[in-house]
């Protein structure tokens, strides 16, 4: 399926730690993969939470595929600061020995300590490197990327990062490095999606991070509410005599209407904290896409049915 210029090709997935991030990040990946498409999938936090998503042995810092999906697939990347550093220093000063020895002396690990947005910049580099690396034939390598970007609280000043190289860097490869990771971030290519969950919490850090990245000038794509549950009885207590002639009815022990009747008393509450954060929600003026409560444990099934679940294709339309 050709590239469409007009969608977005990087797809930042953000997110209170909890929501369910990276496990709707794989998802994501899945359902564009699902339109024919190439997609890389990418994480930067060093938990190796896409080989555990895709019960595979941990990911190397080299491209794994990790799934197929119609006829598009799915390609997975654990992309690690210090082999970005010696990657860069390859790619701009052509420092490949050097490189070895810095990291026998363990100078990488001390920059990164001691500049620690300078971790953040290595990180975001790599990930335009591979939204903008295109084939022999001029085609993209990937159609889309999807990051399993840090959790809300921390996504502004990740994105942020390359302004203050660019600053500090104002001439050389660096800084032209640094501004097309900027241009990339800020342009239409670039949407940050936040998973949520339909929780007071949750919900507040969400609309907090939707005005943090507008106001830094980040594109929103869409609110994925993760684990949502379905809306399935009427406001008030349900009565337990009323619920064991029901019982009866059905065959069933009339006995367990007491502890029944709690049971939907307790979804009835759950429902209704739902319906005032989903309220809550409506507020960002972003689509809102829900996703399924499944039951655990969650396995490769799980996703293509959250994928599915996201219809992508209705996103452009």
């Amino acid at each position: 399926m050709p590239t469409d210029d007009r969608a977005p090709r990087l797809h930042v997935v953000t997110g209170k730690g909890g929501t369910g991030k990276t496990t709707v990040a794989g998802a994501l990946a899945l359902a564009l993969a699902g339109q024919a498409q190439r997609v890389l999938l990418v994480e930067v936090e060093g938990r190796q939470g896409l080989a555990q998503l895709f019960d595979t042995p941990p990911l190397p810092y080299s491209e794994t595929r990790l799934a197929a999906a119609g006829r598009g697939e799915v390609v997975g990347l654990a992309i690690d600061a210090e082999a970005a550093m010696l990657e860069y220093l390859e790619m701009f000063y052509s420092i490949k020995r050097a490189g070895s020895v810095l990291r026998k002396m363990g100078a990488i690990d001390f920059v990164t300590t001691i500049a620690p947005g300078l971790r953040d910049v290595l990180l975001t580099g790599k990930v335009k490197e591979a939204v903008t690396r295109t084939e022999r034939t001029g085609r993209p390598s990937f159609d889309a990327v999807v990051l399993d970007a840090p959790p809300t609280g921390r996504i502004t000043p990740f994105l942020q990062a390359t302004h203050e190289v660019a600053g500090l860097a104002r001439m050389g490869p660096i800084h032209r490095q640094s501004q097309g990771v900027i241009e990339l971030l800020h342009s239409a290519q670039t949407q940050v999606h936040i998973v949520t969950l339909l929780e007071e919490m949750p919900v507040q850090e969400t609309l907090d991070a939707a005005v943090e990245l507008r106001a830094a000038g980040y594109r929103i794509g869409r609110l994925l509410v993760n684990r949502a549950r379905p809306a399935l009885i009427s406001a008030g207590r349900p009565e337990v005599a009323s619920l064991a002639k029901g019982l009866t009815a059905a065959g069933l022990d009339p006995a367990l209407a007491p502890a029944l009747a709690a049971e939907v008393d307790v979804y009835g509450q759950r429902q209704e904290v739902q319906a005032r954060a989903g309220a809550e929600l409506e507020r960002a003026g972003v689509p809102i896409t829900r996703l399924p409560e499944l039951p655990p444990p969650l396995d490769l099934g799980s996703l293509f049915e959250l994928a599915e679940a996201l219809d992508v294709r209705a996103w452009s339309a």
